[in-house]
């Protein structure tokens, strides 16, 4: 059997390695003692560009990664995630309306508008696919949903030109450009939520196996399931607030980490954490280091990692 420790210890290291390669790589390459001194000399690249970045690629990736861990777990649904259910999407196009329809909105205003647009996207999810969906009805609804939320937001794009660029580049799915005042409006946010989740592992393990066996051991069945739920919805939204829609890093992460360190939610919700972030991380630096100084969304990278896993997955439910 697999020893949960290890591999959690082994995953923190690697999202330590990561997180120093993020700060090495970029258009061009720096030693360790060149990002050293350039910490210490607040160096513009490294303090203002790359280490925002980087912090922000830990955060939203094990939000994201965190949102499918529970979404997956909560619904007994393998093929769930905030962007197969149509939640990111949902997300955007509230983010997108607030973009272009007011400019010059306030940074902090994106998190609101795209809690707002999460919760609605996952309403009329629930609403469309009702309690008796299997799981790969609800995902084939999802994936209908979020095609409609997409051609909303081509809509809102086209009817603005004056203001496409801003949304096209928040919507490619990258942490381009993204500075210490992203940093400051997600980050509160993201380090409040991300521990909230660790204190229900105790109730999402009994939630795990039925709602009726849950409640006879004394699990408050509803109360949790709303809070949970609750909790993913804020998560994916303010990620997606933070890099944009993220295409199945929340699919893919929480089956990786699942395979490392088995169902019990207190070790499988921090390895999923850490998971999403080391995949995150090696996205964008992937994207980076391709044939710099040209970058690609690191929505990309995860798209051409995520794609085949999600056609995998849905053979098997078949």
């Amino acid at each position: 059997m697999n020893d949960p420790k290890k591999y959690l210890s082994i995953l923190g290291v690697l999202t330590i390695v990561c997180f120093a390669l993020a700060l090495m790589l970029g258009a061009t390459f720096k030693s360790p003692a060149a990002v050293l001194q350039g910490l210490l000399t607040h160096d513009f690249d490294i303090w203002q560009y790359r280490m925002p970045r980087a912090i922000l690629a830990v955060l939203v990736g094990a939000a994201l990664a965190l949102s499918g861990t529970i979404i997956q777990g909560i619904i007994h649904n393998p093929l769930a995630s905030p962007d197969i259910l149509s939640i990111n999407h949902g997300a955007s196009l509230a983010a997108v309306a607030t973009l272009m329809m007011m400019p010059g909105t306030p940074i902090w205003a994106l998190p609101v508008a795209a809690c707002v647009g999460a919760a609605f996207a996952y309403l009329v999810l629930m609403l469309v696919a009702g309690r008796q969906a299997g799981p790969l009805q609800m995902a084939l609804i999802g994936v209908a949903l979020s095609a409609f939320y997409a051609a909303m937001t081509d809509y809102l794009m086209l009817s603005r030109p004056l203001e496409v660029n801003t949304a096209m580049v928040w919507l490619t799915g990258s942490l381009w450009g993204r500075t210490w005042s992203f940093v400051e409006m997600g980050a509160p946010l993201l380090v409040l939520l991300l521990p909230l989740a660790l204190l229900y592992s105790k109730s999402f393990d009994l939630l795990t196996l039925g709602e009726a066996k849950a409640a006879t051991l004394g699990v408050n069945v509803s109360r949790d399931r709303f809070l949970l739920l609750g909790l993913a919805v804020l998560l994916a939204a303010v990620a997606v607030a933070i890099a944009g829609p993220i295409a199945f890093l929340g699919l893919v992460a929480p089956h990786l980490a699942r395979k490392l360190v088995g169902g019990r939610h207190r070790v499988l919700l921090p390895a999923a954490m850490l998971t999403g972030a080391i995949i995150l991380q090696v996205s964008d630096i992937a994207v980076r280091a391709i044939k710099p100084p040209l970058e690609l969304p690191a929505g990309i990278f995860t798209a051409l990692i995520g794609a085949p896993y999600f056609f995998y997955l849905l053979r098997r439910s078949l």
